[in-house]
């Protein structure tokens, strides 16, 4: 068993210093009210099975509350005094230096919640490390002094999360959609030099990629880029390919026009190969300010091209992407293997998903990929017209910005739609399973804590979107003045892009599984349940209207996509609440309206019920199905794609890629327990060490390759599959 210490480091269950800590408060007490030792061996057993009960690492926190649960059990009162008496005093002491223990905890790669933070993030490598520094003195500052304390004890208990506190200090939003076109066609500044309109495809893609790295590195959150936005570029280099072509032939005396073409487009493929390899390898490989590869979705939507010569060039560029992710990237053994990023958003269309229909070939292209790479992803085109509907009454259809978080439908000035150059403020997330503990089941009192908590959310909200106020677009000259989100000028405040919809803010739900559980005793899959869940979805829409009104800021109820949360917020459960079978008996929580990991359904029939949640989460939301290996059943894959075009917006299919570096076993790796800890195991050679192998999941809506904490890997391993 595991104790993790208050500076995050792991170490061993050690029950003398419980029973050396309780003596220590006993000799203080005057003789008739202190504890016998009997008493105390009783004590300290009861501490470690309760301990050994939650089935993970306990903080020191917990035992310490154990402690004094059991002293005040066997009546000493005077004892129990003592002990608390000495633990106020002793934190006391550490709250003047609490930013240096975890700092110095990290550097020497001692802490083990921070080494698992963050799926996509090496935390022995300098540049996370100095990211993670900068992100301890950030939260400091925010917990001291820019967030009210009674927001600040919200968050400690777990009872809101108030994300991305570690870059909080600073003017950071969080994703957004690059404008790319603008900056390709209108040239951009990057570090002070001009890039003028380039003059070929592949010129372009690599600009591409350095924008991707410059945005990276001036917001926290996902980005998303179209390939549409390069699709001009193909005939560009077409015509310039085309000429040389033609001059070289006419050297040798040949003028045929279709030879001509036929070289042309050959060299063309080719540059569409090379280009769309600068953008794969320039993703995984570059480093950004805050130590991780540019968190970015490329989309591949076909029914944005403008033309049949542009959709035609676009297809070509989707195929390419297509190709080279199936192969994947070599590690370090020179194994290929899937990549995290760049995400791919694949949109399902009527000239695409059926058999016969004219792009039908790259959808079976896509169910390959999906089936070895696991990506990618899919809209359908034909709900997200349904779903996004603006006041004009049009329905539109466009990428998230990120994993999961979605713009809401916009018209300019103009009267025309608008979403690249568009972008999120932030987010902060309610606890559902703690509004329905915290009212002991009432339905009366679980409204009103409901409202209570979600007022909590909103100012919290609004001290995100304050923290924006008054920006300079100086901040970010990437973002704000030369194209990505704006070209505002120099000095310029950014307020106006934070207002009237432009971009939006996100309250964040989780656990609505757990939550409807305790209120009804059924899963919100149960018909008698279901209504209760809508209603809570409801509810947070109408508090999203309610607040829009009055701000002219668009907030929007958002799917959080709990990763190192989910772990966070099941063990604030579990201390304030205890272990409530199908409640509180797991280290997670389940993401946002998904049905519980552990709940056999069929894929169709989760997909089905929940799209009616997902088209209630407008500022964001994704479902996945889990499926076996599915590279020699194509037909299941297009089967699930299908029916995602006629029955849910944004969905995905969770497979596994792995590999172990010891013996090249390319299964799925197991998760293993030993000593109450969760260990990812080779079952082939029975390799533990996690820096010898590759292992790819879909945690979030994106995939992790870098582990996860105890909860997200509990949840991983329960999984059950839906097909």
């Amino acid at each position: 068993m595991k104790i993790i210490k208050r500076n995050g480091a792991e170490v061993a269950f050690d029950v003398e210093k419980i029973i050396g800590a309780i003596r220590k408060a006993n000799r203080e007490v005057s003789e008739g009210n202190g504890l016998t030792d009997e008493q105390i061996e009783t004590i300290a057993a009861n501490v470690t099975s309760l301990a050994r009960d939650l089935n993970r690492a306990v903080s020191v926190e917990e035992i310490q509350d154990f402690v004094e649960n059991q002293i005040m059990d066997q009546k000493a009162f005077a004892v129990a005094r003592k002990y608390i008496t000495y633990r106020y005093t002793r934190s006391l002491v550490r709250q003047y230096n609490t930013t240096d223990a975890q700092i110095l905890s990290l550097i020497e790669c001692n802490n083990e919640e921070v080494k698992q933070e963050n799926s996509n993030k090496n935390p022995t490598v300098n540049s996370v490390q100095r990211d993670y520094m900068a992100g301890e003195v950030s939260k400091d500052l925010t917990r001291r002094i820019l967030l009210p304390p009674d927001i600040v004890e919200a968050h400690d208990e777990g009872i809101i999360h108030f994300h991305d506190a570690d870059y909080f200090a600073q003017h950071m939003h969080n994703c957004d959609l690059v404008n790319l076109e603008d900056m390709l066609q209108n040239g951009t500044v990057i570090s002070g030099t001009f890039i003028e309109k380039p003059h070929s495809f592949s010129t372009a893609c690599n600009i591409a990629t350095q924008i991707i790295a410059q945005v990276a590195s001036n917001q926290y959150g996902g980005q998303s880029i179209s390939l549409t936005h390069l699709a001009p570029f193909v005939d560009i280099s077409r015509q310039k390919i085309r000429a040389e072509v033609a001059e070289e032939l006419a050297e040798m005396g040949i003028y045929d026009g279709e030879r001509i073409n036929s070289i042309a487009e050959k060299r063309l493929r080719e540059e569409i190969k090379k280009g769309i390899q600068t953008i794969q390898y320039q993703v995984v490989t570059l480093l950004t300010t805050n130590g991780q590869a540019p968190f970015v979705t490329v989309f591949m939507y076909l029914g944005e091209a403008r033309s049949e010569r542009e959709r035609e060039d676009l297809a070509m560029i989707i195929e390419e992407t297509l190709k080279q992710r199936i192969q994947g990237v070599k590690n370090e053994a020179g194994v290929w293997v899937t990549p995290a990023f760049p995400k791919l958003i694949y949109v399902l269309e009527e000239d695409n998903v059926r058999e016969g229909s004219r792009f039908w070939d790259l959808t079976v292209l896509a169910a390959k990929c999906t089936a070895k790479r696991m990506v990618p992803d899919y809209i359908s085109e034909k709900k997200m017209l349904e779903y996004k509907v603006d006041k004009n009454g049009n329905g539109h259809c466009y990428t998230c910005m990120g994993c999961r978080s979605f713009l809401t439908p916009y018209v300019d000035e103009n009267g025309d739609p608008k979403y690249y150059g568009r972008f999120n403020q932030g987010v902060v997330t309610i606890n559902l399973p703690d509004v329905a503990l915290s009212s002991k089941g009432n339905m009366l009192e679980f409204w009103r804590i409901f409202d209570e908590r979600l007022d909590l959310c909103y100012r919290a909200l609004l001290c995100r979107h304050n923290r924006l106020k008054g920006t300079l677009s100086d901040a970010a000259p990437i973002l704000w003045q030369y194209g990505a989100l704006a070209r505002l000028k120099k000095g310029e405040k950014i307020d106006k892009l934070l207002y009237g919809g432009y971009s939006t803010i996100s309250l964040g739900y989780a656990g609505l599984y757990e939550c409807v559980r305790y209120m009804t005793g059924k899963s919100h899959t149960d018909e008698e349940a279901k209504p209760f869940a809508l209603s809570v979805m409801q509810h947070m829409n109408d508090k999203c209207k309610e607040w829009k009104a009055k701000h002219n800021i668009d907030f929007s109820l958002y799917g959080t996509p709990l990763e190192s949360t989910t772990y966070k917020f099941a063990k604030c459960l579990q201390k304030r609440f205890g272990i409530i079978p199908g409640v509180t008996d797991k280290n997670y929580i389940t993401n946002s309206y998904h049905v519980h990991v552990t709940e056999h359904i069929d894929a169709f029939t989760k997909l089905k019920f929940e799209s009616e949640f997902q088209q209630l989460s407008p500022g964001g939301a994704i479902s996945y199905v889990e499926v076996p290996n599915m590279q020699d059943n194509i037909p299941a894959v297009l089967a699930v794609m299908q029916y995602i075009y006629d029955n849910i917006m944004y969905a995905e299919l969770n497979t596994k890629s792995d590999y172990c570096q010891v013996c090249g076993y390319d299964g799925e790796i197991a998760i293993v327990e030993e000593d109450g800890k969760l260990l990812w195991e080779c079952p082939h050679c029975h390799n533990r060490d996690q820096s010898k192998m590759n292992v790819a999941r879909r945690t979030c809506g994106y995939i992790g390759s870098q582990y996860w904490n105890q909860g997200r890997t509990q949840e991983i391993r329960d999984r059950v599959l839906h097909l």
